[in-house]
C-alpha cells in the first residue's frame, strides 16, 4: 500500500518516535509498504513519521544515487528498526538535502562522513554496522526523522528565515508534489 507523505507542519514530524516491539503483527507489511511508498515518491529514504506513524523505523535505498560506473550491486537497501547511532566521525561535509515531507526545498546540510549504528532488521536480527559517504548521510537524515528533527533544523537561522514563506505555504497545503501527500493537521 502506498501511504501519503506527511508534510511539514504536522506535529508528528517533530516528535521522538516510539520503539517497535518484536511481536508487532504488521511489521513485514509495514516494511513492504514503506519501501513501496518511498519508491513511488522517488525517495532514497523514508521514516515512519513521514507516513503518520510515530515508530522508530526507517528504510533506505541508495541505489538510485549510485554513479553509472559503479557496480550494479552498489548502494544500500536496508530496514532500520529501533536504531541507535553510537558514533559519528570523520570529516564533516556539506551536501544538498531534500525531504519528501518538505517538497520543493533543498539546502546544504553539514553532516559527519562516517557513522556507526546499531539496529534490528525486519527479522529481528541485531546489527552493528559502519556506513560512510552518501549512505551515512541518508541514514543520518532518516534517523533525525525518528528523533523529531528535520533537515531544516540543521540550517542557519538566516536561511530558515529566507525559507519561512515557502515552509508556511507547505503547512497551508500550497505545495506541489508528484506523490500523494497528507496536509498538516488533516486526517
Amino acid at each position: 500500500m502506498i501511504y501519503p507523505i506527511t508534510l511539514y507542519g504536522d506535529p508528528i514530524l517533530k516528535k521522538s518516535a516510539q520503539d517497535i516491539v518484536p511481536d508487532q503483527n504488521d511489521l513485514s507489511e509495514l516494511v513492504a509498504d514503506m519501501f513501496e511508498t518511498m519508491s513511488h515518491a522517488n525517495g532514497v529514504g523514508l521514516a515512519a513519521p513521514q507516513i503518520g506513524k510515530s515508530l522508530r523505523i526507517f528504510v533506505v535505498d541508495s541505489t538510485p544515487m549510485k554513479a553509472p560506473e559503479e557496480p550494479i550491486k552498489s548502494g544500500l537497501r536496508q530496514v532500520f528498526i529501533n536504531p541507535e547511532i553510537i558514533e559519528e566521525h570523520g570529516e564533516k561535509w556539506p551536501f544538498e538535502e531534500g525531504c519528501l515531507s518538505i517538497p520543493g526545498i533543498r539546502e546544504d546540510v553539514i553532516r559527519a562522513s562516517n557513522i556507526k549504528i546499531t539496529f534490528f532488521d525486519e527479522y529481528w536480527k541485531r546489527h552493528t554496522c559502519e556506513f560512510n559517504g552518501v549512505d551515512a548521510r541518508i541514514i543520518q537524515h532518516e534517523y533525525d526523522h525518528i528523533e523529531g528533527i528535520l533537515f531544516t533544523d540543521h540550517i542557519s537561522a538566516f536561511k530558515r528565515r529566507l525559507l519561512k514563506s515557502k515552509l508556511t505555504n507547505i503547512t497551508k497545503g500550497k505545495v506541489e508534489a508528484e506523490y500523494r501527500v497528507k496536509m498538516p493537521n488533516r486526517k
